[in-house]
């Protein structure tokens, strides 16, 4: 099925939605759901707010996965943010664990100081993370190699603990606005000590707003990891002096993500020059983020209607084929390769293509079955 009849069809699944909702305020669209998790090393039960990309009950794919501290606080607006840039190509789709806060005094802090009378449990919350979140979600949820942590302020504390302690335990950290000035820089003390010769890639993304306080710290530990600077840390540091503490998470977990995937994005050039190319350049992106990545559906079809409206049939064909190979469970793939069939003149491959599409679409309970089973009661 091509993009522009998928945009025909959407008002009125939008004006069916907006009426529903008019009627009824429990008709919501969810976001995420929830998850508990007993903790041993914490003596604790502990909440976390789940987020799933579109399309992961159909799909076989296994994702990365986006670990956010402060969850109660950040879990929709990273959600969103993971939402928005991985259905436009520019990040992977990931899974979204954001971690409900107790006592974050406690679970962020890396010693005890007198003014926080519950400050000092991060190696425990790090045990928690470690022995029992991780394996827990990677259990329950398909998900691939590739981890990234992201917290601010304090949860920016415990981020750079995390790196030093375990540095390999994320692939990537995202630091915001840390509150480095904790019990009188310690955390910059403890880079000097632990800081070492990194055995595997890691990225570290760091940023502070209009925050006065915090960029002396900040500064000291920036020169720190550049002063013998690691090849296999990819450390990134910015300055963003429009954005207050509170604003800069919105921007920072953006820009955190751009920075990590910054070689995610595939470029029109690369795609104009047909499957072979972006096989390669997904192969590569697989090489360097350490798990599988495939050539997204959207790609390959927008390329196929491409080559058909080119009257290169031929070409389209072998794309549609390449599609049905990479996303065997979704409709829309065989309905593509079913119209390239059809206007090749290939009637009994696009009856059957189009049938696929409608078996698979009434089977996942798809909006767009009508659709499918037009075009296979016209080849009947």
């Amino acid at each position: 099925m091509s993009n522009n009849n998928q945009m025909k069809i959407l008002p009125f699944f939008l004006c069916i939605i907006l009426l529903l909702s008019a009627c009824s305020e429990k008709n919501v669209i969810p976001l995420g759901h929830e998850i508990t998790l007993e903790s041993i090393s914490l003596g604790e039960e502990r909440v976390m707010s789940i987020y799933l990309p579109e399309g992961y009950e159909q799909s076989i794919q296994k994702y990365p996965v986006l670990y956010v501290l402060d969850g109660e606080a950040h879990f929709y607006h990273a959600s969103g943010a993971v939402n928005y840039l991985s259905r436009n190509g520019i990040i992977p789709e990931m899974i979204v664990v954001a971690l409900i806060n107790i006592d974050r005094n406690r679970d962020f802090s890396p010693i005890h100081v007198d003014n926080i009378p519950t400050s000092g449990g991060a190696e425990k919350f790090l045990a928690f993370i470690t022995d029992e979140l991780m394996p827990h979600i990677n259990k329950i949820y398909r998900t691939s190699v590739y981890d990234v942590l992201v917290g601010h302020s304090f949860g920016g504390v415990f981020a750079t603990y995390a790196l030093l302690e375990k540095p390999t335990l994320f692939d990537a950290y995202i630091s915001i606005s840390p509150f480095l000035q904790f019990a009188d820089n310690h955390m910059v003390m403890e880079t000097k000590k632990k800081l070492k010769p990194l055995q595997e890639p890691v990225a570290f993304f760091m940023t502070v707003g209009s925050e006065p306080a915090y960029l002396d710290p900040l500064e000291k530990f920036y020169d720190l990891l550049m002063r013998d600077v690691d090849p296999n840390l990819d450390f990134g540091y910015e300055i963003y002096n429009s954005e207050n503490h509170m604003s800069n998470p919105y921007i920072s977990l953006y820009k955190g993500l751009r920075h990590i995937f910054r070689d995610w994005m595939i470029s029109n050039e690369t795609i104009e020059e047909g499957l072979e190319a972006i096989e390669t350049y997904y192969e590569n992106i697989s090489a360097k983020y350490g798990f599988k990545v495939i050539p997204p559906e959207n790609i390959l079809n927008n390329l196929g209607y491409g080559y058909m409206q080119n009257n290169d049939i031929e070409n389209a064909i072998v794309i549609f084929k390449a599609n049905t190979k990479y996303y065997p469970d979704s409709p829309n793939v065989y309905d593509s390769l079913g119209e390239a069939f059809e206007t090749n003149g290939q009637l009994d491959l696009a009856k059957k293509n189009y049938k696929k599409a409608y078996d698979l679409a009434v089977k996942q309970d798809s909006p767009f079955s009508g659709i499918f089973q037009g075009n296979f009661e016209r080849m009947k």
